[in-house]
């Protein structure tokens, strides 16, 4: 249906529930081409027209994706959530199929390994993640959170009032902290690099990456 070696930017959504569903929405709303798959004829009926391509099939039949050239695909998002025998056989599918990019959706740690083991090549934990990043603003004096891999994260927070009116490279933060300020946003303006030489004033947000705690550490001092 679509010959990934020129259209490497298509994805193939499989499961247009919530999470599936938005993701492919957004994806088209970035001028991608999108396939969405699923085996529900309301679901189909409702992106139809909303997706470049929206097909009713049996996602764990092997065959029923060969005819519809999933493998032609550079990308492909399994969003399929609760069932997860489904979930397993379908990214299993798209493995023997040689998808180059598969995409996944768990519902849990045990399932994510499971993905992992039969050809996904990345696994999200949408509910799990959300959490995460929601307990880190809740709990601390972050402004926003990003996990950016396993315990490294960037985290926008207010500059420390012991820092007003010093430059970055005079205050020492990597040494004393093990985290980078990366970038830094004036009152009313917008982010900028910030360099040895930015100097820090009250009100300033900062832009610092780091080790998950020790980012953590940092955001504490505001």
């Amino acid at each position: 249906m679509v010959d990934k070696r020129n259209r490497g930017d298509a994805v193939v959504v499989i499961g247009l529930g919530r999470f599936g569903g938005a993701l492919a929405v957004e994806l088209v709303g970035r001028d991608v081409e999108v396939l969405g798959v699923d085996s529900d004829p309301k679901n189909v009926q409702h992106f139809s027209g909303r997706l470049t391509h929206v097909v009713c099939a049996d996602s764990t039949d092997p065959d029923a994706l060969e005819q519809l050239g999933i493998g032609e695909f550079g990308r492909a998002v399994v969003g399929i959530g609760t069932d997860i025998e489904a979930s397993i056989l379908t990214t299993s599918i798209l493995a023997d199929l040689e998808v180059t990019d598969i995409w996944a959706k768990s519902i849990s740690l045990q399932h994510s390994r499971i993905l992992q083991r039969v050809g996904a090549h990345h696994v999200v934990q949408p509910e799990h993640d959300m959490g995460e990043r929601v307990a880190h603003l809740v709990t601390g004096r972050m402004l926003d959170y990003v996990e950016v891999d396993e315990d490294y994260a960037m985290i926008k927070t207010m500059a420390p009032r012991w820092a007003d009116g010093k430059s970055l490279g005079s205050l020492g933060i990597r040494s004393e902290y093990g985290v980078t300020v990366v970038g830094i946003k004036k009152p009313g303006g917008r982010f900028t690099y910030a360099t040895s030489d930015t100097v820090i004033h009250g009100g300033d947000t900062l832009l610092v990456a780091g080790e998950t705690d020790k980012a953590e550490r940092f955001a504490e001092e505001t």
